[in-house]
């Protein structure tokens, strides 16, 4: 079942937030060679939040503050693993916005889905591949 547009959208500005934390600890393993890529998307996570920042204060809501620390899915030591975190990241972000462009309509929508798109764009080049449909995970029957 979809969710309300506000939910959606502060549950993709919560996304943006544990993004730009991890990807501040994918630059601080990631290559040289890479370096510049993180900090692509790192802004790219910054630019999304201060739009949905903008975007929670249209539909009438006060903006999620970023939590002091996330916890990150694994250990990060070393490049290899920091692309695996970006990978991750870039997944986690495009199912947020699977949902928002579930719950949204017009230029929300549109919004949502350019979003879901650069996430898995980003997510393919830190996989080097892609998957059939990026935000949707499989998810498991509960009934």
């Amino acid at each position: 079942m979809a969710k309300e547009p506000l939910t959606a959208v502060q549950a993709a500005l919560a996304a943006e937030h544990a993004a730009i934390y991890g990807y501040g600890v994918v630059g601080a393993r990631i290559g040289e060679a890479r370096r510049g890529e993180a900090q692509q998307a790192y802004d790219a996570h910054r630019a999304r939040r201060d739009s949905l920042r903008r975007t929670v204060r249209d539909l009438g809501g006060t903006p999620a503050a970023a939590a002091p620390a996330y916890a990150l899915p694994f250990a990060v030591p070393d490049a290899t693993a920091a692309v695996r975190l970006a990978t991750v990241l870039e997944e986690r972000v495009a199912t947020v916005y699977a949902d928002l462009v579930r719950s949204a309509t017009a230029d929300l929508r549109r919004e949502a889905a350019g979003a879901l798109r650069d996430a898995a764009v980003r997510a393919v080049g830190w996989r080097g591949g892609s998957v059939a449909f990026p935000g949707l995970a499989e998810r498991a029957d509960t009934a």
